[in-house]
C-alpha cells in the first residue's frame, strides 16, 4: 500500500481521536503545517543527497557432482 495513503489515513485517526477527546493540538495548526511542509522537503533533500544502498547482487556456483 502506498505510504502517503497510510500516513494519510494515520493523520485523520489521530485527528479523529483528538476530537474526541477534545484534546488541543500543542501547536497553532498554521505552524503545526509547516513543520510538516519542513519535514517533507527535508527528507527529500536527504533522500537526494545521501547515496541510497544499493541491493547487491550475489551469484552462486554450484558443481554438479556425479
Amino acid at each position: 500500500m502506498n505510504p502517503l495513503i497510510i500516513s494519510l489515513g494515520a493523520g485523520v485517526l489521530v485527528g479523529l481521536f483528538y476530537a474526541l477527546l477534545r484534546v488541543r493540538s500543542p501547536a497553532p495548526p498554521a505552524i503545526a503545517l509547516v513543520g510538516l511542509l519542513g519535514m517533507i522537503i527535508g527528507g527529500q533533500i536527504m533522500a537526494h543527497v545521501k547515496p541510497q544502498p544499493q541491493a547487491s547482487t550475489i551469484t552462486t556456483h554450484v558443481d554438479k557432482v556425479g
